[in-house]
């Protein structure tokens, strides 16, 4: 293994180039070129092989990293794809869109023994997009059809991911999607220089060859009841994601040109699918020329202040109460976007909305960190008469995501939902309160990150697939 592996001591960490900053920011493509081969193998072979991977115990999927990082080392490029697949249905968007730094790269051996991280995230993409190229990934292969069928309400990770699983043992599936789309918050959430898109649409395309179909703009509550849906199928998994914006209740808060977040970047991502958006065309949600200010810290946060850069604003700052240290998006994020020109205010909470109709800008107060609150975070704490004001004609609120209204929205009274308004599930089955009802992802977690909604996509796979052996045994002897 040592002429092929352990090789941190003599190579150094390096990840795929970075297109210029000019250029990139005039354009919505993704930021990083790609590995060539000889590179995706170089880096590859710095994994030290340790006996205990913290790599691989602190992904979520708990991919196999360095067996499928010796592979690509050795040039086993469809072994190591397989390997890879084996454990994530979608391994060329979490190569692209996990915060590694967070998860497996930042605790990687040799990086905490100062040698620098093996870039797992670009290898991951590499032999992703290199099986892609080569027709290695090809639809299911049905050996035995199963008359049982699943209907999956929400076409976002966790559902595309649930959706596979269950087809691969031959069940029939069904997903239904409120949008005219599906991917979810891939296609509509996340932007093109993260996220090209034709990424998402290429694996909804080999999902839909395997047999699994696809119903857009239905919206279970309006079209159909979940009551009716339950009727209609043998299972059911609710995986809608949490898309109701958080709000800040400020003084002003109802002047004009204060947009949610996924108002704004599902208006850019559907210019760059080709749709008509009147109100981008208008200029209502079209940051050109504004002084933008978005009020937030994490990964949608950075989402908007970057397409707000690429659509040209006069100026873009990122309003955040805590300092950078505790911000909780990606490290690599904030470095891309102070890159690109963004202006971090950090240690900074909006107090007042200003202006007559339209906002003009926004009256902001200091703060100091204090003690660690109940999540072990330091607590912020207004500075008395710290006052400053920060001119903006355009305010985007980047604060978090909720879930909507549940069970109302369905029209299901019946079906439990949490305090904090997620649907209760059993711990290990992922089941609701209603026999055969599933539920995965932000839906029952809270917003949180696409490889979590992945796993518990495949989770909720292996219950619902439990759930339905179990009731055709007892409907098979109550026939005998």
């Amino acid at each position: 293994m040592s002429d092929k592996m352990l090789k941190f001591t003599q190579v150094g960490q390096q990840n795929p180039t970075k297109r210029d900053v000019v250029k990139r920011k005039s354009d919505f493509n993704e930021i990083y070129k790609e590995f060539i081969n000889e590179k995706a193998k170089e880096q590859s072979s710095r994994c030290s092989q340790c006996g205990v991977p913290f790599c691989q115990i602190h992904c979520p999927l708990s991919n196999n990293i360095p067996d499928w990082l010796k592979l690509t080392a050795e040039g086993r490029l469809k072994e190591a794809y397989e390997l890879s697949q084996s454990t994530n249905n979608m391994p060329e968007v979490c190569g692209r869109i996990c915060p590694q730094d967070r998860l497996c790269e930042g605790n990687c051996v040799i990086e905490q023994s100062g040698h620098g991280t093996v870039t797992i995230g670009s290898v991951e993409k590499f032999i992703t997009e290199n099986a892609w190229e080569n027709g290695w990934i090809k639809p299911l292969k049905i050996n035995k059809e199963i008359n049982l069928s699943v209907g999956i309400i929400g076409a976002g990770p966790a559902g595309l991911a649930c959706a596979e699983q269950l087809r691969k043992s031959g069940y029939k599936v069904t997903i239904y999607d409120r949008y005219d789309r599906p991917g979810g918050l891939l296609i509509y959430g996340i932007p093109n220089f993260k996220l090209e898109k034709f990424v998402v649409e290429r694996r909804t395309k080999l999902l839909k060859d395997s047999g699994i179909k696809f119903i857009q703009k239905f919206e279970v509550g309006k079209n159909s009841t979940l009551q009716e849906l339950r009727k209609k199928h043998d299972a059911i998994l609710i995986a809608t994601g949490v898309y109701k914006a958080r709000e800040i209740e400020l003084s002003g808060n109802k002047l004009n040109n204060i947009f949610p977040a996924m108002k704004f970047l599902t208006a850019s991502n559907r210019k760059g699918l080709g749709d008509k958006v009147d109100l981008f065309d208008n200029g209502t949600l079209n940051a050109e020329g504004k002084d933008v200010i978005v009020i937030g810290g994490g990964d949608t946060a950075m989402d908007c202040v970057r397409t707000a850069i690429r659509q040209n604003a006069k100026s873009v700052k990122c309003l955040y109460r805590r300092d950078r240290e505790n911000m909780p998006g990606s490290a690599r994020e904030v470095s891309n976007a102070e890159e690109e020109g963004i202006e971090f205010v950090w240690l900074s909470s909006p107090k007042e909305f200003l202006g007559k109709e339209n906002i003009e800008g926004i009256k902001v107060n200091k703060i100091k960190l204090g003690e660690p609150d109940e999540s072990g975070r330091r607590k912020p704490e207004i500075q008395n008469n710290s006052e400053f004001i920060l001119k903006s004609d355009m305010v985007i609120k980047a604060l978090g995501f909720d879930p909507e209204n549940l069970p109302k929205l369905f029209g299901c009274n019946e079906l439990q939902v949490s305090k904090w308004g997620t649907i209760k599930t059993d711990f290990y089955t992922m089941e609701t309160n209603l026999p055969g009802v599933f539920a995965a992802g932000d839906i029952i977690r809270g917003a949180s990150l696409v490889v979590w909604a992945i796993k518990d996509g495949r989770d909720a796979a292996d219950s619902i697939e439990k759930y339905l052996k179990t009731k055709s045994i007892k409907n098979n002897e109550k026939v005998a």
